[in-house]
């Protein structure tokens, strides 16, 4: 009881940085690359990276910091969960935020008074271009819709780049982004701060000993109380739309998305994420999360398939299909099998919203249910299984089995600190672009299935394509709006 009862104050006790923030504010792309041609050459190698216009010009390689030994970085995105990230990169000593970025000017001039003297921008595309080689870095913590775009361009200048979950808005901007990043050689690093905690770093040691045996069998699941109030959406957009607020430069929030009238309360800054043009909803938003540890800690690869039940309000509802994102759904991935991994072959679940891990599962942690740690991984091994709750200590099971079992002495360590004393020349990052970039890649796999629910995907990865629906290759790559997005076919 009293171990249950720990695990339930740090549940709700546990830091406001791990829950979703507003990723308010967005700026542009004007740069364009062609979807013909990335297809082309990712079928030819297994990976590319797009040539945008704008970038054209850039040298190879990242830029060495400044030389009084100091990082100057610069912010895009400095309110809702941007606000968070900047506080972290103030309290390094050796970086120095130079330049802040916002499309919301009330964000613009919060941060602004909490750095003075920083260069601010409205429009991300300006301040990469006038920062130049004053600037060393930047983090990326806007809406979905834009991490590619602006992340892309900074690198393709050689900056270093930390950018908030879930990475990219589509499969095909991961693989781009993360080939981009391994070609020019810069430090990044994937905003899964809890990768980060003694917590989650345990849980990948006792992975790769086979504390729990080989692994048989996966089950994540997202069903924190109050998601589906505050971060869903029941109904279609409203037909007709507001005028923004003056401090609000809805097009540039708007960017390489399709162009929707303003409406307050649904869109910036609060429930973005619903909406298919700007988020990738939960399983996207929260995935890369649940699946950090598992993912290191088995070392997992590139799925062979994928398959999705929703609710059947959204699924039988044509309106809320074409726009938001369920309210609940259940992911089953199958990856290759490994020495971490008994047989050929690993299936691994997600649920989210409506939908549970099995009840048999769950009571292996908790018998009347009622305590199972909402957002959590249980693995289940041919010794015993391991449940790793979100940003608490992990368990292994039964407790009495592994009583005996120390946790691995390991130190404190900031994520986002962390990045920068990498980009100072220090250690590789816990979560850089060549390891999560794939791990990013199956998670909005999943919410490709998620738009073709019922319909089990067989996925050719080097193709960068779903051998088995047209349908579901649609949505690996969305097109830009004009003079944002994606050459036309």
């Amino acid at each position: 009881m009293e171990r249950r009862q720990r695990h339930s104050a740090d549940m709700n006790n546990r830091n406001v940085s791990s829950r979703p923030g507003n990723d308010n504010t967005l700026r542009s792309a004007q740069s364009i690359w062609s979807r013909r041609q990335f297809l082309r050459t990712t079928a030819l190698a297994g990976a590319a990276a797009p040539f945008f216009v704008s970038c054209s010009t850039t040298q190879p390689g990242a830029k060495r910091v400044s030389a009084n030994g100091k990082l100057n970085h610069a912010c895009i995105g400095v309110g809702g969960m941007g606000w968070g990230d900047l506080q972290n990169f103030l309290q390094h000593p050796k970086a120095q935020v130079v330049a802040l970025c916002d499309v919301d000017a009330n964000n613009l001039d919060k941060a602004a008074k909490a750095v003075p003297g920083a260069r601010t921008y409205a429009d991300w595309r300006e301040m990469l271009q006038k920062e130049g080689d004053r600037i060393d870095s930047v983090n990326v913590a806007v809406p979905d819709h834009t991490h590619f775009p602006a992340s892309y361009s900074a690198i393709e200048r050689g900056k270093h780049v930390y950018c908030q979950k879930p990475l990219c808005h589509d499969v095909a901007e991961v693989r781009a982004l993360t080939q981009a990043a391994i070609k020019r050689g810069v430090m990044t690093q994937l905003g899964t701060q809890i990768a980060s905690t003694i917590h989650d770093r345990t849980a990948v040691q006792w992975l790769r000993e086979g504390r729990i045996g080989k692994i048989t069998h996966a089950y994540l699941c997202s069903n924190r109380p109050g998601a589906v109030k505050d971060y869903r959406l029941e109904g279609p957009r409203p037909a007709v739309g507001q005028e923004p607020p003056a401090s609000l430069d809805w097009n540039l929030w708007i960017g390489s998305a399709p162009m929707r009238p303003y409406a307050p309360d649904i869109y910036h800054q609060t429930k973005w994420r619903a909406w298919q043009d700007f988020g990738t909803g939960w399983s996207g938003d929260i995935g890369c999360h649940i699946f950090d540890a598992v993912w290191k800690g088995l070392g997992l690869h590139t799925p062979l398939t994928v398959w999705a039940e929703v609710q059947e309000s959204w699924k039988d509802s044509p309106a809320r299909r074409g726009d938001t994102w369920p309210q609940g759904d259940h992911i089953i991935w199958t990856f290759p099998g490994n020495e971490k991994i008994m047989g050929n072959e690993l299936v691994l679940e997600w649920s989210d919203g409506e939908y549970y891990p099995p009840e048999h599962i769950r009571k292996l942690y908790s018998a009347d249910l009622k305590e199972y740690p909402p957002e959590s991984s249980m693995l289940i091994g041919t010794e015993g299984s391991l449940l790793i709750p979100l940003g608490t200590p992990p368990q292994l099971l039964p407790e009495e089995k592994f009583a005996s079992v120390q946790r691995p002495k390991l130190q404190p360590r900031n994520h986002y600190h962390h990045f920068v004393d990498a980009c100072l020349g220090g250690e590789k990052t816990e979560s850089h672009f060549a390891q999560t970039g794939p791990m990013a890649e199956a998670i909005l796999l999943g919410t490709v299935a998620v738009r073709v629910p019922g319909q089990k995907l067989q996925w050719d990865s080097p193709r960068l394509k779903v051998t088995n629906s047209p349908e579901a290759n649609r949505y690996l790559q969305r097109k830009y709006r004009d003079g944002w997005h994606l050459a036309k076919f």
